[in-house]
Protein backbone atom coordinates (compact mmCIF):
# COMPACT_ATOMS: atom_id res chain seq x y z
CA UNK A 1 0.00 0.00 0.00
CA UNK A 2 1.49 3.33 -0.91
CA UNK A 3 2.04 5.79 1.65
CA UNK A 4 -0.32 9.20 0.92
CA UNK A 5 1.07 12.57 0.15
CA UNK A 6 0.76 15.35 2.46
CA UNK A 7 -2.01 16.57 -0.37
CA UNK A 8 -4.06 13.44 0.12
CA UNK A 9 -4.10 13.31 3.69
CA UNK A 10 -4.93 17.42 3.67
CA UNK A 11 -7.79 16.26 1.37
CA UNK A 12 -9.28 13.56 3.09
CA UNK A 13 -8.76 15.13 6.60
CA UNK A 14 -10.46 18.32 4.90
CA UNK A 15 -13.76 15.70 3.70
CA UNK A 16 -14.04 13.78 6.87
CA UNK A 17 -14.38 17.04 8.99
CA UNK A 18 -17.10 18.40 6.64
CA UNK A 19 -18.35 15.38 6.62
CA UNK A 20 -18.83 15.40 10.73
CA UNK A 21 -19.29 19.16 11.24
CA UNK A 22 -21.15 20.50 7.91
CA UNK A 23 -19.26 22.68 5.38
CA UNK A 24 -20.67 26.19 7.23
CA UNK A 25 -19.11 24.74 10.88
CA UNK A 26 -15.85 23.87 9.65
CA UNK A 27 -13.30 26.34 9.31
CA UNK A 28 -9.54 26.21 8.17
CA UNK A 29 -8.30 26.61 11.91
CA UNK A 30 -10.62 23.18 12.20
CA UNK A 31 -9.23 22.02 9.14
CA UNK A 32 -5.67 22.86 9.88
CA UNK A 33 -5.76 21.90 13.86
CA UNK A 34 -6.90 18.23 12.48
CA UNK A 35 -3.35 18.50 10.55
CA UNK A 36 -1.67 19.50 13.70
CA UNK A 37 -0.24 22.48 11.42
CA UNK A 38 -0.37 26.61 10.68
CA UNK A 39 -3.55 27.92 9.25
CA UNK A 40 -1.49 29.75 6.50
CA UNK A 41 -0.15 25.97 5.65
CA UNK A 42 -3.84 24.78 4.69
CA UNK A 43 -3.64 27.41 1.64
CA UNK A 44 -0.75 26.01 -0.04
CA UNK A 45 -3.50 23.09 -0.80
CA UNK A 46 -6.98 25.00 -1.57
CA UNK A 47 -7.75 28.69 -2.26
CA UNK A 48 -10.46 28.33 -0.11
CA UNK A 49 -13.36 26.47 1.42
CA UNK A 50 -15.24 27.47 -1.25
CA UNK A 51 -12.94 26.13 -3.79
CA UNK A 52 -12.69 23.09 -1.93
CA UNK A 53 -16.34 21.90 -2.07
CA UNK A 54 -16.69 22.98 -6.08
CA UNK A 55 -13.54 20.94 -7.13
CA UNK A 56 -15.09 17.44 -5.15
CA UNK A 57 -19.19 18.69 -6.22
CA UNK A 58 -17.98 19.12 -9.77
CA UNK A 59 -15.62 16.03 -9.47
CA UNK A 60 -18.27 13.74 -8.32
CA UNK A 61 -20.71 15.32 -10.53
CA UNK A 62 -18.78 14.36 -13.35
CA UNK A 63 -17.89 11.07 -12.69
CA UNK A 64 -21.83 10.11 -12.37
CA UNK A 65 -22.32 12.04 -15.63
CA UNK A 66 -19.31 10.08 -17.80
CA UNK A 67 -21.02 6.90 -16.46
CA UNK A 68 -24.77 7.37 -16.91
CA UNK A 69 -23.58 8.16 -20.68
CA UNK A 70 -22.05 4.91 -20.89
CA UNK A 71 -25.06 2.83 -19.48
CA UNK A 72 -26.81 5.41 -21.33
CA UNK A 73 -25.56 4.47 -24.74
CA UNK A 74 -25.06 1.41 -24.71
CA UNK A 75 -27.56 -1.56 -25.75
CA UNK A 76 -28.16 -3.02 -22.23
CA UNK A 77 -31.68 -3.44 -21.56
CA UNK A 78 -33.88 -0.85 -19.31
CA UNK A 79 -33.73 -3.20 -16.33
CA UNK A 80 -29.47 -3.96 -16.85
CA UNK A 81 -29.20 0.15 -17.36
CA UNK A 82 -30.80 0.87 -13.72
CA UNK A 83 -28.96 -1.71 -12.43
CA UNK A 84 -25.99 -0.41 -14.12
CA UNK A 85 -27.13 3.03 -12.35
CA UNK A 86 -27.88 1.24 -8.95
CA UNK A 87 -24.30 -0.33 -9.37
CA UNK A 88 -22.09 2.76 -10.19
CA UNK A 89 -23.91 4.94 -7.10
CA UNK A 90 -22.51 1.72 -4.72
CA UNK A 91 -19.14 1.68 -6.28
CA UNK A 92 -18.68 5.43 -5.53
CA UNK A 93 -20.13 5.50 -2.09
CA UNK A 94 -17.53 2.58 -1.19
CA UNK A 95 -14.63 4.24 -3.21
CA UNK A 96 -15.10 7.97 -2.29
CA UNK A 97 -18.02 8.18 0.47
CA UNK A 98 -17.35 11.96 1.63
CA UNK A 99 -17.48 12.87 -1.24
CA UNK A 100 -20.68 11.41 -2.14
CA UNK A 101 -21.89 12.93 0.79
CA UNK A 102 -20.55 16.63 -0.19
CA UNK A 103 -22.85 16.18 -3.07
CA UNK A 104 -25.93 15.14 -1.36
CA UNK A 105 -25.44 17.26 2.12
CA UNK A 106 -23.55 20.47 1.48
CA UNK A 107 -24.18 21.46 -2.44
CA UNK A 108 -26.63 24.60 -0.98
CA UNK A 109 -23.28 25.83 0.30
CA UNK A 110 -22.01 26.68 -3.73
CA UNK A 111 -21.95 30.23 -4.01
CA UNK A 112 -23.36 32.07 -7.36
CA UNK A 113 -22.38 31.36 -10.68
CA UNK A 114 -21.29 27.79 -9.44
CA UNK A 115 -24.73 27.07 -7.67
CA UNK A 116 -27.17 27.16 -11.07
CA UNK A 117 -24.05 25.84 -12.94
CA UNK A 118 -24.21 22.45 -10.22
CA UNK A 119 -28.29 22.77 -10.25
CA UNK A 120 -28.09 22.58 -14.16
CA UNK A 121 -25.97 19.38 -14.12
CA UNK A 122 -28.11 17.62 -11.39
CA UNK A 123 -31.20 18.41 -13.56
CA UNK A 124 -29.37 16.87 -16.70
CA UNK A 125 -28.53 14.03 -14.37
CA UNK A 126 -31.89 13.41 -13.41
CA UNK A 127 -33.70 13.95 -17.12
CA UNK A 128 -30.99 10.72 -17.98
CA UNK A 129 -32.29 8.61 -15.22
CA UNK A 130 -36.03 9.68 -15.77
CA UNK A 131 -34.98 8.06 -20.06
CA UNK A 132 -34.12 5.41 -19.08
CA UNK A 133 -36.97 4.43 -16.60
CA UNK A 134 -38.90 5.66 -19.60
CA UNK A 135 -37.59 3.69 -21.91
CA UNK A 136 -38.43 0.63 -19.65
CA UNK A 137 -42.26 1.48 -19.44
CA UNK A 138 -42.29 2.04 -22.84
CA UNK A 139 -40.57 -1.17 -24.22
CA UNK A 140 -43.27 -2.61 -20.77
CA UNK A 141 -40.54 -3.98 -18.18
CA UNK A 142 -41.69 -1.44 -16.22
CA UNK A 143 -44.98 -0.67 -14.74
CA UNK A 144 -46.28 2.02 -16.53
CA UNK A 145 -45.99 5.16 -13.22
CA UNK A 146 -46.03 8.61 -12.92
CA UNK A 147 -41.85 9.09 -14.38
CA UNK A 148 -41.23 11.97 -12.21
CA UNK A 149 -42.50 9.86 -8.90
CA UNK A 150 -40.26 7.07 -10.00
CA UNK A 151 -37.18 9.26 -10.67
CA UNK A 152 -37.17 10.76 -7.50
CA UNK A 153 -38.23 7.56 -5.95
CA UNK A 154 -35.44 5.75 -7.41
CA UNK A 155 -32.56 8.50 -6.80
CA UNK A 156 -34.12 9.00 -3.10
CA UNK A 157 -33.69 5.38 -2.41
CA UNK A 158 -29.77 5.83 -3.60
CA UNK A 159 -28.77 8.86 -2.07
CA UNK A 160 -28.92 7.98 1.60
CA UNK A 161 -26.24 4.97 1.35
CA UNK A 162 -23.52 6.69 1.83
CA UNK A 163 -24.58 8.20 5.39
CA UNK A 164 -24.86 4.38 6.35
CA UNK A 165 -21.37 3.46 4.66
CA UNK A 166 -19.45 6.40 6.20
CA UNK A 167 -20.95 5.94 9.76
CA UNK A 168 -20.52 1.90 10.02
CA UNK A 169 -17.15 0.85 12.05
CA UNK A 170 -17.67 -2.61 9.69
CA UNK A 171 -18.37 -2.13 6.16
CA UNK A 172 -20.91 -3.75 4.33
CA UNK A 173 -20.34 -6.06 1.45
CA UNK A 174 -21.13 -3.61 -1.42
CA UNK A 175 -22.11 -6.86 -3.94
CA UNK A 176 -24.57 -7.16 -1.03
CA UNK A 177 -26.01 -3.72 -0.82
CA UNK A 178 -26.59 -3.61 -4.79
CA UNK A 179 -28.37 -6.80 -4.50
CA UNK A 180 -31.14 -5.26 -1.77
CA UNK A 181 -31.28 -2.16 -3.63
CA UNK A 182 -32.04 -3.86 -6.98
CA UNK A 183 -34.18 -6.41 -5.54
CA UNK A 184 -36.24 -3.36 -3.64
CA UNK A 185 -36.35 -1.19 -6.57
CA UNK A 186 -37.38 -3.49 -8.90
CA UNK A 187 -40.42 -5.09 -6.36
CA UNK A 188 -41.81 -1.52 -7.43
CA UNK A 189 -41.08 -1.03 -10.57
CA UNK A 190 -40.78 -4.37 -12.65
CA UNK A 191 -43.24 -5.61 -14.65
CA UNK A 192 -42.53 -9.16 -14.49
Amino acid sequence: MSKMTKRERFLETSLKLINEKGFKATTMRDIAHSLNCEVANVYNYIDSKQSLLETYLFGISNEFHAAIDTIIDSNASSEEKIRLIIRIHIDLMVKKPYELALLVNEWRNLKEPKLSTFLAERIVYENKVKSVLKEGMEAKDFKPMDIEIATYTFLSTLRWLHDKYTDLPIKINPKEIEEQISEFVFSGISKK
